[in-house]
């Protein structure tokens, strides 16, 4: 917390845009700084994220790591699992014109899959209004997470000597 207070405008935006990629998301919660508590940084992104609008959103939704590599289901799913999987991310993104995005639960991993396919079975029959509305909170959620983890309120990768955030995901959240 004490680093985002202290950094500079453009450092600041540059932290929160590892935790939503909307340059208009981190620029408000950039200038509500410096923040007393990370309850204030959370209100703080959570309003900014409601407010983003439909360019906002796309941006955000573009800097979401969409590689299958990276995509988290735990060591147990099976290659038909696996198969399946990718095929229904690369029909929700052809689909609606983006990656699939879900925030999971860290502490149940074991549910991971289950979970994500069962939500992209739902969003794949939402028109893309409804399912606009769900992809921006879901990335609401994510936002949360990281940002508590900027804030030091969660275990989580902390930042290199050099001071760069490291790009590896927080292994809680599921990114597609």
């Amino acid at each position: 917390m004490r680093r985002l207070n202290a950094a500079d405008p453009a450092d600041a935006e540059a932290l929160l845009l590892t935790c939503c990629g909307s340059r208009r998301w981190a620029r408000r919660v950039a200038e509500h700084r410096p923040y007393r508590d990370t309850g204030a940084l959370l209100a703080a992104g959570d309003e900014a994220a409601y407010d983003l609008t439909p360019a906002d959103l796309a941006e955000a939704l573009a800097a979401e790591p969409h590689d299958a590599a990276t995509l988290s289901v735990g060591a147990d799913a099976g290659d038909t699992a696996r198969t399946a999987l990718h095929a229904a991310l690369a029909v929700h993104e052809e689909r609606f014109g983006h990656g699939f995005v879900l925030h999971l639960d860290p502490r149940h991993p074991e549910e991971w899959l289950d979970r994500t396919l069962t939500a992209l079975r739902s969003r794949l029959a939402m028109d893309p209004e409804t399912e606009r509305e769900h992809a921006a909170e879901q990335l609401r959620h994510l936002a949360r997470a990281r940002l508590e983890r900027l804030a030091g309120s969660v275990p989580g990768p902390r930042p290199a000597a050099g001071g760069d955030t490291p790009a590896a995901p927080n292994p809680c959240l599921l990114y597609k």
